[in-house]
């Protein structure tokens, strides 16, 4: 599943990030294949899930966002159970860990704002073994270009995205993939 799900990001440079109904509606309009929610609770993430599914796409749950879901591993079995989501993102070691253990897709998301968070992403990356990582901000080119040589896994750019230039910086730099909750970006 891992290899297949890397390939759909590979073909998908731009990825949606949903964090509301209007995003969700737009989302659906878009040709994109891979949407990021961050946003619902744990009464309406299964009908969010059904609908982008449902419009064909690949679903990566933020279970870090999700009003109702603590961050304790059942809630990766709650995911995959009740939502048959693709595969999370979360900040969190443990919450990776059980998604990889249940063979969901798993994204560590990375906030790259001092040099200690940037040394701790390789320390955290060997340790957890997502199968992907997103670094934020993605408007650093520079950053993320010593992140992808460093990653032994792909690079998704993500945060303060705003135009071209921001996508081919982030992709120029490395990135398999960018996402953004700019909706204008997802038309381009």
């Amino acid at each position: 599943m891992n290899h297949k799900m890397i390939e759909i990001f590979e073909d998908c440079p731009v990825i949606a990030a949903v964090k509301d109904e209007e995003g969700m509606e737009k989302c659906l309009e878009s040709e994109i294949p891979v949407v990021f929610v961050l946003y619902g609770d744990i009464c309406n993430i299964g009908e969010i899930v059904g609908r982008l599914k449902k419009a064909g796409k690949v679903v990566i749950i933020h279970l870090d966002l999700i009003t109702g879901l603590s961050s304790k591993e059942v809630a990766v079995d709650f995911l995959k159970q009740v939502t048959h989501a693709d595969g999370i993102i979360s900040t969190k070691p443990a919450i990776i860990r059980k998604a990889r253990e249940e063979e969901m897709f798993a994204i560590m998301r990375f906030f790259v704002i001092d040099s200690i968070a940037f040394e701790s992403i390789e320390k955290q990356t060997e340790n957890v073994r997502p199968d992907m990582i997103e670094v934020l901000p993605g408007v650093m080119p520079k950053i993320i270009k010593k992140i992808c040589r460093q990653s032994r896994v792909p690079v998704i750019a993500g945060g303060l995205i705003a135009d071209k230039e921001d996508i081919m910086g982030a992709l120029g730099a490395g990135a398999i993939s960018i996402s953004t909750t700019n909706q204008k970006v997802w038309f381009m």
